[in-house]
């Protein structure tokens, strides 16, 4: 029989072994500490190390008391309980996450988006929506756990970039940008325990500062053989949408969140008036897109990345993976005076020996 969810609580998950990885080193709070500019740390660390974060302070790393004493559970305490549950066990299948989303976090969902940011197929723009709030929202909360909440096509928009070509971008009606930031703090909970230290795109506390920082400390600090600068060509137009799915099912098991996601993805855009399904990639613009990236990336890229530099690099490795977007300052443009992609990949290899050699290549997302 199911086991009854205490209220607030994180709800059922599939785990044999919820405290197995309590203790591991991988274990760190949420906010990142900017890296330090003086290079090495005493204990001989490379740069990229001192990008980790610190265990957060209190008892969140003690087990939670039972719910009862023949019960080795994780007491229910709502986001708190799922962060601590995806923390303590980094196999934990999360099948009950709807129900966090309730109407005071669509409020605050929609007090966090952009007053100013342009319209979806809707037309209706934040100061609209504003006007009978709490209706509104008690509404859109009763339409998404009843079933009744549908995705929209989004608005496609065409902007230049400096290369000449123009970047498609799809504008969301606004109530799928306020669902789509709910769902994006209910999986930042999870998802932001597993993410590694190289990860700095679209992460809170995170920037291309501090990557290039961490880079820039392992460059000075060490003999530098190779430098490997690898560009994501087009990724969001070509994320796999199968593969976006199963990689989320390695941590979220609550099939209503995952048909939610699936609908978005599939939406497609709107363009002269008619809907035009979408059958890969996610839109740019959109609420969910970057942690969705980050996923995708985490599991095709930076464990790969983790293992490869474990496993069979014969010398020290920095990587760092960060967003840079066309027109975005200094941060758009590359060593030959050519734009950056969305999604840009840095790995420093550290040997012995001195000397260095740039290459460059270009990576795509399909299978």
């Amino acid at each position: 029989m199911p086991e009854p969810r205490g209220p607030g609580g994180t709800g059922k998950a599939q785990s044999h072994n919820p405290v197995a990885y309590a203790d591991e080193k991988s274990d760190t709070s949420v906010v990142p500490e900017k890296p330090s500019n003086k290079g090495e740390s005493q204990s001989g660390d490379p740069a990229e190390m001192v990008e980790e974060r610190d265990v957060a302070k209190g008892n969140v790393s003690k087990n939670p008391a039972p719910r009862t004493p023949s019960r080795n559970k994780v007491v229910s305490m709502g986001l708190e309980g799922v962060r601590i549950a995806a923390k303590r066990d980094k196999k934990l299948r999360f099948t009950a996450l709807l129900h966090h989303i309730t109407p005071q976090l669509l409020e605050q969902s929609f007090y966090a988006l952009r007053k100013d940011a342009a319209v979806g197929v809707d037309g209706v723009t934040w100061q609209d929506y504003e006007e009978g709030l709490q209706e509104r929202v008690q509404t859109l909360h009763r339409q998404i756990h009843v079933g009744g909440y549908r995705a929209t096509p989004s608005r496609r928009v065409l902007i230049p970039k400096a290369d000449g070509k123009q970047r498609v971008l799809g504008i969301a009606s606004l109530e799928d940008k306020i669902v789509q930031q709910a769902v994006v703090t209910v999986l930042n909970t999870i998802y932001e325990e597993d993410f590694l230290g190289f990860s700095y795109g679209f992460r809170q506390g995170r920037s291309q500062h501090n990557a290039l920082d961490a880079l820039m400390v392992g460059i000075k600090s060490r003999h530098v053989n190779w430098i490997l600068d690898a560009d994501i060509a087009a990724f969001f137009d070509e994320i796999d949408h199968d593969w976006m799915l199963k990689f989320l099912e390695h941590r979220i098991a609550d099939q209503r969140l995952l048909r939610l996601i699936g609908n978005w993805l599939k939406a497609g855009v709107i363009e002269d008036g008619i809907r035009v399904a979408a059958t890969k990639g996610t839109p740019q613009g959109a609420v969910i897109s970057p942690l969705l990236a980050n996923i995708y990336l985490h599991y095709a890229l930076d464990q790969w990345t983790q293992q490869w530099r474990g496993r069979h690099a014969r010398g020290q490795v920095i990587a760092a993976r960060v967003p840079f977007h066309s027109g975005s300052g200094w941060g758009s443009i590359g060593p030959r005076g050519e734009p950056w992609p969305p999604y840009h990949l840095t790995v420093v290899l550290f040997y012995r020996s001195c000397g260095s050699v740039w290459t460059r290549c270009t990576c795509r997302t399909s299978r």
